[in-house]
């Protein structure tokens, strides 16, 4: 049987640019301490600890919660790309509900360097080789930055297929910016116009520079524990209603189809499980903090997640359905394009917005009314989590 469970504690640092940060180990912890004391628990209440993170050495989780005590607790560590935080936190859910612990940590964590990721080792096997062997095929540009180049060829065949205009894209990364202005944590606050995000540099398709998140160092966590467990301890917390994760699918590569490759499938039938283990559907939603790598990325999963209908994401933007006064706000945080994309810190950024979303403590940010909460983070090679929540 599965047991029902609750997020108690959230904490995240603020983002920050590449070489403005603490260590990866200095900002995990904090990020944990925060999460603990949200929570009102101790660290030795931990039973289990999952790690996300994508650049760094292997027992990273260890060394970041040495200060934190040597308890001898089970610390797995977690590599997923850009969804090892979410993959986390879905560890950490998977063992409370199964009965194997009662209060689980997950966190994450990112100390990234400047400038476009990349390929660390180049004497094996790339796993996003077939991946960038279709992006190749379908849109030729040998010197472009592997992800963009995916992305953008994305929301390239997304204008191909339904006559989505460029500035439609734009007015995303102009809804982040608006939403991040009252985010004390996420990088970029200062507003832009659909004029400035179209003058900037193209990156790749329909991307320019103002479309794409930026290289960030940031750490999150979160407590989830069982509702025994909660009522026990006289804790608060927010329910995961449904949490599913998929990875590739023979779509990813056999439609050819960009759109595919960057986790449409995936998002689709992760969502389609979340819903139905929560009972809800998309209509229900209040509130979404959804991957936007790219704008072109957050138009997709607008439709994969079912928040608007096939080809209809550009009328779903037209009609403000996704901010404030709208059907469903998406990104109150400024998502990654604003926020910031510490990769293993994302996930658990995103969870710890909606939390505080559901829990009425967001300020200017505050989605009045919020009760039911969505979210979406999406890995390439690839993974994808979609996690419901509900308010107490």
């Amino acid at each position: 049987m599965t047991r029902s469970t609750l997020v108690v504690g959230v904490g995240m640092t603020p983002f920050t640019k590449p070489g403005r940060s603490a260590a990866y180990d200095a900002m995990a912890a904090s990020a944990v301490r925060q999460a603990l004391a949200d929570a009102a628990l101790d660290y030795s209440d931990v039973e289990q600890a999952y790690a996300g993170y994508v650049y760094g050495d292997s027992a990273c989780g260890q060394r970041a919660l040495y200060p934190l005590g040597m308890t001898g607790i089970p610390v797995l560590n977690v590599n997923n790309n850009c969804a090892s935080g979410s993959s986390a936190l879905f560890l950490a859910r998977q063992a409370v509900a199964s009965g194997a612990a009662d209060c689980v940590l997950a966190f994450g964590f990112e100390q990234m360097a400047p400038g476009a990721i990349g390929n660390v080792y180049d004497d094996r096997p790339s796993p996003l080789d077939r991946f960038t062997e279709l992006a190749q095929t379908l849109h030729p540009a040998p010197d472009a930055y592997m992800a963009p180049h995916m992305f953008g060829g994305a929301g390239a065949e997304y204008i191909e297929r339904y006559g989505a205009r460029p500035a439609t894209f734009a007015k995303i990364a102009v809804k982040a910016r608006r939403h991040a202005e009252h985010n004390e944590r996420a990088l970029f606050r200062e507003p832009v116009s659909v004029e400035q995000v179209l003058a900037s540099p193209v990156i790749f398709g329909p991307m320019t520079r103002l479309q794409c998140c930026p290289p960030t160092c940031g750490a999150a966590a979160a407590i989830v524990v069982s509702e025994t467990y909660a009522r026990r301890r006289g804790l608060e917390g927010v329910r995961i209603l449904g949490q599913a994760m998929a990875t590739d699918f023979a779509s990813t590569f056999e439609a050819r189809s960009m759109i595919k490759a960057v986790g449409f499938d995936l998002s689709a039938s992760a969502a389609a499980t979340a819903y139905e283990q929560a009972g809800v559907g998309p209509q229900d939603i209040d509130v979404c903090e959804l991957h936007d790598c790219f704008t072109a990325n957050e138009l997709l999963s607008y439709e994969a997640l079912g928040l608007a209908p096939t080809g209809g994401a550009e009328q779903f933007i037209e009609d403000g359905d996704n901010s404030y006064g709208g059907r469903v706000v998406t990104n109150p945080s400024g998502g990654l394009i604003s926020k910031g994309h510490p990769l293993g810190a994302t996930g658990l950024a995103q969870c710890t917005e909606l939390i505080e979303q559901l829990r009425g403590r967001s300020g200017r940010r505050q989605v009045d009314g919020a009760r039911l909460a969505l979210q979406h983070n999406f890995g390439l090679g690839g993974a994808c989590v979609v996690t419901v929540y509900g308010a107490a």
